[in-house]
């Protein structure tokens, strides 16, 4: 087989345009994200020829990211089976040698590896919820964390809703898979469905409609419900909302951490995920999902309102002890 001379970053830009029509936005930025720590490894190591990697070097990256990114082993795996992915995607080009994504190792999970638990506590939640209730009420990010925590719903299907896909009389939303204009879901098709809205989110979002939210449409002439001046955000910007207001110091004004407020990298613009205490958008649902199993919503119910099937809500999202789940079941013993 004769390669193709393909430099790291170009290799990487041209996968990413090659699966943006397949895949979620969700999807791309996770990938973008994961190879970007392979990309910059290569620059270092002024590997500018992808023709030329070898396993050992692969090998070498994994053990890098390892000790540098202090990765538990369901991190790791993510990242080196995405990185498994990509090198596949090279060989089809011609980019790297035949079979070399067979030599990217990744690790051997056992029982229970797979299972995150990284999640918003309900107190927590009601914390940071009454504090953007109280100093910056109706704010864009006052609106997507209530809509993360309440309605369970990915970040990239915040970002995806219209204004019209909001009914403030019967108080619901509308998610939509519309990959023609750049609003494409995680589970595509599958992933539509009415989510319905509580009293209090349905006033949020009349207020924010009616005060805050700029009057923008986006690239296609649509009217995202979540809006900046520019017109839709990115998930990017939606992600940063939910970092910088899970920062302890942002609600109580104190670090848990012992450091200087004033004096933290993490307080700077776009690095609030740098604190340790800071929850991602996925942390915020998997939060919601659980207090709402908790306070005894049934599984399916849950799964639908969250888009989720039973056994990855079951595997992944519940996180009651076994005996919560046994004293909750005790409320059917008088039906027996």
């Amino acid at each position: 087989m004769s390669l193709e001379p393909i430099e790291p970053r170009h290799a990487l830009e041209l996968y990413l345009t090659d699966r943006e029509n397949n895949v979620s936005e969700a999807t791309l930025y996770s990938h973008r994200s994961r190879l970007g720590h392979f990309i910059r490894w290569c620059e270092d190591k002024q590997i500018t020829n992808l023709n030329e990697l070898t396993g050992r070097q692969l090998h070498e990256f994994r053990l890098h990211r390892r000790e540098e990114g202090d990765l538990a082993p369901t991190t790791e795996k993510t990242q080196m089976d995405t990185l498994r992915v990509f090198i596949r995607w090279l060989e089809s080009i011609d980019g790297v040698e035949t079979d070399l994504h067979t030599k990217v190792l990744s690790p051997t999970l056992s029982d229970g590896d797979n299972v995150r638990d990284e999640r918003l506590e309900p107190e927590r939640a009601k914390e940071i919820l009454n504090h953007l209730q109280r100093f910056s009420y109706a704010s864009r990010p006052h609106v997507v964390l209530t809509l993360m925590w309440h309605t369970m719903m990915r970040v990239g299907e915040i970002r995806a809703i219209d204004c019209d896909d909001y009914d403030p009389d019967e108080q619901f939303l509308r998610v939509a898979h519309r990959p023609d204009s750049e609003t494409s879901l995680k589970n595509q098709s599958r992933g539509e469905r009415y989510v319905a809205l509580t009293d209090e989110v349905a006033e949020l979002l009349n207020d924010w409609i009616a005060n805050c939210r700029p009057d923008v449409t986006d690239d296609h002439g649509r009217k995202p419900l979540i809006a900046t001046e520019q017109g839709r955000p990115n998930t990017t910007t939606l992600r940063r909302d939910c970092y910088r207001y899970t920062r302890p110091c942002e609600i109580s004004g104190e670090c848990p951490h012992d450091k200087e407020i004033e004096e933290c990298d993490a307080t700077e613009h776009n690095k609030a995920s740098q604190c340790p205490s800071s929850l991602s958008p996925h942390a915020l649902r998997r939060g919601g999902i659980t207090h709402a199993l908790s306070e005894g919503w049934p599984m399916k119910a849950v799964g639908n309102r969250a888009n989720v099937t039973e056994s990855v809500l079951s595997t992944h999202y519940d996180s009651r002890s076994e005996k919560e789940k046994m004293e909750q079941r005790r409320d059917y013993l008088d039906d027996i």
